[in-house]
């Protein structure tokens, strides 16, 4: 098979195989997808077939699973996560830049900031639950299955890519070539994140009873690989307008809460709803300023 796949050898059989070892690769991970998800195989089970160890597929995969989660939680997602600054289009996009990609793009809490903004919008999301919910509200964005390893555009088609709350799901080993390779000469590459600034005492309070079980470590500042080239950084704050429904959804969207056994998720989320329901800061109030930081992290192609 393989010898069929490849032909005569060369680049183009190289590319051949490439492909379809990507796409088996693609298979095998949504078949352990459907047996973790339906609770049918243990990670020792599915390292013995794929003949790994325990620790080898829980790390190879159980990111990756958290990563594909988002689509459980869609209605929590679209309604808890907030949007962008309006200032962040300036310094994450350069102004020459006319057609963007974002990469990742949930439910498009940042793509109708860009297409708001007047650019040429292509969005690929790999969840179909998230994708679906993206173009039904984000119309004037071009949506695309798609992820950042298998990125569905021609090489040098966009003049900046942006991605926002989900470098850190990426396999960058083959994430990189691929966004360098769909970008123009030149072109951009803006990494973005919206942190909650706990410098606020009752934001603090809610992110001790986020992490209480799990604590995501996430580098909001990378610095990614070449062919880019030096970071440039900006930091803004500003406030997102909410109320307690739209904390405890932010809280339901999180993955590693998505994650946790449906008693211990209910526990949590009622804790969280005593916290908003208790707070001196937070009593009573109808609408609930939500403080942030985004960060973005901008790098050129070499």
């Amino acid at each position: 098979m393989a010898q069929d796949v490849s032909g005569g050898g060369g680049t183009e059989g190289l590319r051949r195989l490439s492909g379809v070892i990507a796409a088996l690769e693609e298979r095998r991970t949504a078949v352990v997808e459907e047996l973790r998800r339906g609770h049918e195989a243990t990670w020792e089970e599915i390292g013995r077939a794929c003949g790994m160890t325990r620790q080898g597929a829980t790390r190879r995969w159980a990111g990756r699973l958290r990563a594909r989660s988002f689509g459980l939680a869609v209605d929590s997602y679209q309604h808890g996560r907030p949007g962008y600054p309006q200032a962040l289009i300036g310094s994450a996009v350069p102004r020459e830049a006319r057609r963007v990609l974002d990469l990742g793009a949930g439910t498009g809490q940042l793509t109708r900031l860009l297409v708001e903004a007047g650019l040429d919008v292509v969005a690929v999301e790999p969840d179909e639950t998230m994708r679906a919910r993206l173009a039904a509200t984000v119309p004037g964005a071009a949506v695309r299955a798609g992820s950042a390893e298998r990125i569905p555009l021609p090489d040098g088609s966009v003049d900046a890519v942006v991605v926002a709350q989900a470098w850190h799901w990426f396999d960058q080993a083959t994430a990189v070539p691929e966004i360098a390779r769909v970008l123009a000469p030149g072109g951009t590459l803006a990494l973005v994140w919206n942190i909650r600034d706990e410098s606020e005492p009752w934001a603090a309070e809610l992110g001790a009873l986020m992490h209480r079980t799990t604590r995501q470590r996430i580098d909001t500042a990378p610095v990614p690989p070449p062919p880019f080239g030096p970071p440039e950084r900006l930091e803004i704050r500003w406030e997102h307008p909410t109320t307690a429904a739209g904390i405890t959804d932010l809280v339901a969207s999180r993955s590693y809460v998505i994650a946790l056994p449906e008693a211990e998720r209910a526990r949590l989320l009622a804790d969280v709803e005593h916290l908003l329901a208790t707070h001196p800061d937070l009593a009573g109030r109808e609408r609930i300023a939500m403080p942030y930081l985004t960060r973005c992290t901008r790098v050129r192609l070499g």
